[in-house]
């Protein structure tokens, strides 16, 4: 195949793939959305709470966050963002930012118009659905953190997001094994599981002292060795993980086999 054939390199489609199979023409239509790449440093805020949002992001190398400020100046984290990530979604509903994104490390992002999205809806439907389906399982992982935060154990709480991370970093590197490098401090992790710092590194001490040599363990080897021991706390996390492709089929996909590499086919 010709370089004039080649379809453009695309995080975004690669993410998108994993759960369709994508033809030449909507891999060349989701290449369009990071078409104007801008490096950001760790620590950079993309968009801020309230602050007009007339662009739509992906994420095509690092890591963010996203979070809310509460009215005593506390902060809830609500989800932790990675290479292939859709943000500033909410820009096509809403004026304003109803969350602040910033950089965890030095990313780069590429912004896109609300009349791209337009465009590829229009002309792509079946894009739209899977991007739908998309946000849908976004919302059941938020939903279920928030169930976490008043239903469960700290520890839960902290073994869920980690096995959460875990997953996420895994779908783009198939070498992660059970250890592997966070990306976040323990402060940002009790922000997300309504902790203290002081009570994070309390649990990851004692799931690093049970299931890991201390020498040797990080703590996600600690709490993916320890989730054992959350019994019935992460019941509904694994639960709702295993199924959560099913609502596409009511969009003409077919799930195929779980398997580390499965994703949805075209029918």
């Amino acid at each position: 195949m010709g370089d004039h054939h080649r379809v453009p390199d695309s995080c975004f489609a690669e993410r998108v793939g994993d759960l369709i199979d994508l033809s030449m023409n909507e891999r060349t239509a989701l290449a369009r959305l990071e078409e104007r790449p801008r490096d950001l440093r760790r620590g950079a805020i993309l968009l801020r709470e309230n602050d007009p949002q007339p662009e739509l992001f992906i994420l095509q190398r690092g890591m963010a966050m996203s979070y809310v400020l509460l009215d005593d100046g506390s902060r809830q984290i609500l989800r932790f963002l990675h290479t292939g990530d859709m943000l500033g979604v909410s820009a096509l509903v809403y004026r304003d930012s109803p969350e602040t994104v910033v950089a965890l490390t030095d990313c780069t992002v590429c912004p896109f118009d609300r009349s791209v999205m337009t465009a590829l809806v229009t002309d792509h439907p079946r894009l739209s659905a899977i991007i739908m389906v998309m946000n849908q399982m976004e919302k059941v992982a938020l939903t279920d953190r928030l169930a976490a935060l008043g239903r469960t154990s700290a520890k839960a709480r902290i073994a869920a997001l980690l096995i959460e991370m875990h997953n996420r970093l895994r779908r783009r590197d198939q070498a992660i094994g059970n250890s592997f490098t966070l990306g976040v401090t323990q402060e940002e992790i009790g922000d997300a599981t309504g902790l203290t710092a002081v009570h994070v590194n309390r649990m990851l001490r004692q799931a690093r002292g049970r299931r890991a040599d201390p020498a040797r363990g990080q703590p996600g080897d600690a709490a993916q060795g320890d989730a054992a021991g959350t019994g019935g706390e992460l019941h509904r996390t694994l639960r709702r993980a295993r199924p959560a492709l099913a609502p596409a089929r009511a969009l003409g996909f077919a799930c195929s086999p779980p398997s580390p590499g499965g994703g949805l086919a075209r029918e």
